[in-house]
């Protein structure tokens, strides 16, 4: 027989693949880093740990930020939108938050019919994993 989810758990809408969009915001300015996915196990651990635990689509597992590049998110508090469908973490980002090297992930602007670099990276991928 199956346990009962923690009431935190229970309140979340995770859709038809069993995950939930994450929001990474920064705790002090508001800045938006990323968004990723979490399915249960990767919010539980989250919950329990204070560090960011995603759920990775590609690779089929949990993503633990920054076990492999050093920028881990430290999280202080965790929010679930009016309709249970989206979960905000307010973190305090310790390096760069995008795989490309960038603070933010959203570093594309729409301007003038096109998307506009708005950030250039602070490090480059290679240092981040080594390659």
């Amino acid at each position: 027989m199956e346990t009962a989810p923690p009431p935190l758990l229970a309140a979340v809408r995770f859709d038809a693949r069993g995950l939930v969009p994450a929001i990474a915001q920064q705790h002090d300015t508001g800045e938006v880093l990323m968004m990723a996915w979490m399915n249960a196990e990767a919010l539980a651990e989250t919950l329990a740990t204070g560090q960011a635990c995603y759920f990775s689509r590609s690779r089929g597992g949990l993503w633990r930020k920054g076990e492999t590049s050093g920028q881990r998110q430290r999280v202080l508090d965790v929010r679930l939108d009016c309709d249970g469908d989206t979960v905000l973490l307010l973190v305090d980002q310790q390096g760069v938050a995008c795989h490309t090297g960038r603070r933010s992930c959203f570093f594309l602007a729409a301007r003038d019919g096109a998307w506009t670099e708005i950030a250039k990276p602070e490090v480059s991928p290679e240092e981040l994993y080594g390659r």
